[in-house]
């Protein structure tokens, strides 16, 4: 599937953070279906169980791409997470590389919806979210000098994804 557009990282998000050194540091890619992928990995040091990865990480992705979804067609709405549901299907493994996904299910003007799935690289769901946030100007989220921190663009040469 075509890639249409690298999504902007930040400096310490633990998701998208480039400067985190324990983040994921993981891209975010607009598709041509209207979805948004990432292709990631978590590391052994994001671990629950021994070859597990600890689920509130793997919630903090699903949040992350649910909540990004929007900028596909609103790229200047910010989110909050107002309710968050997780169905853990399998166990997600470190030090292998997964699939995210998010898409936006409802948009309203006060808040929307999103839903997002992280994958193994069989193609087999292995957690997936539904996420309702508030929409929130970005001032209002953090009382400190955001900017200098998020929408920092990363290229690569990312133009496709399976």
């Amino acid at each position: 599937m075509k890639v249409l557009k690298k999504q902007t990282n930040s400096k310490m998000c633990y998701v998208c953070g480039m400067n985190n050194p324990f983040g994921l540091k993981a891209p975010f890619y607009e598709m041509e279906d209207g979805s948004l992928i990432s292709i990631f990995e978590y590391k052994d040091i994001h671990q629950s169980y021994p070859g597990r990865t600890h689920g509130g990480l793997i919630t903090a992705m699903l949040d992350e791409i649910a909540g990004r979804a929007i900028w596909i067609t609103e790229p200047s709405t910010w989110g909050v997470t107002m309710n968050l549901n997780v169905k853990f299907r399998k166990s997600v493994p470190y030090n292998d590389t997964l699939k995210a996904v998010g898409k936006i299910i409802k948009n309203t003007k006060r808040g929307f919806v999103g839903e997002a799935k992280i994958y193994d690289i069989e193609g087999n769901i292995l957690a997936e979210a539904q996420v309702t946030y508030i929409k929130l100007p970005l001032e209002k989220i953090s009382s400190e000098e955001v900017h200098e921190d998020v929408n920092i663009y990363y290229p690569d040469n990312v133009t496709e994804i399976n």
